[in-house]
């Protein structure tokens, strides 16, 4: 998880979703506030009120789904499995791909949509990352006693 979604929420949102029992409205509002960059503000897409109409009527799987819709739209959903009383889900960029190719994001959950919600912040958070820059960039500290000087010796 990255430094700026573990900053955003005290404790990440990634423990949030894996300590919930269940999916609430207010868990559903501090992802979208938390972990979503292309959310736009209300009323102002279809896409983000068709969002919140899902929410408003607790259709939490469906909500997770379009949000990573809307989110990732690089990624899809690879599988959603039901096995011994957990959801597993996977996300991946190249779902046509064999799974031992695939470089898939999973996440498990008693719940579906924290299940989806919970792959959809770890991708979240893998794309913030590698959107940084591999080196850092260091501004260099100008010192005032500083001067060039040009030693070429052409003689």
């Amino acid at each position: 998880m990255t430094a700026a979604l573990r900053r955003l929420s005290p404790p990440s949102l990634a423990q949030q979703l894996r300590a919930a029992p269940a999916m609430t409205r207010p868990l559903m509002l501090e992802i979208i506030a938390h972990a979503c960059r292309r959310f736009p503000p209300l009323g102002q897409s279809e896409r983000s009120a068709r969002i919140m109409r899902l929410v408003d009527v607790e259709a939490w799987a469906d909500a997770a789904l379009a949000l990573i819709d809307l989110e990732l739209p690089m990624w899809q959903v690879r599988r959603i499995a039901y096995d011994e009383g957990e959801w597993h889900c996977a996300l991946s960029r190249e779902r046509e791909l064999p799974d031992w190719l695939d470089a898939a994001v999973e996440a498990h959950h008693a719940d579906l949509a924290l299940a989806l919600l919970s792959a959809f912040v770890e991708v979240q958070a893998l794309t913030a990352e590698s959107a940084r820059p591999s080196v850092p960039t260091v501004r260099p500290a100008i010192d005032p006693l500083y001067e060039p000087v040009a030693c070429d010796n052409f003689g």
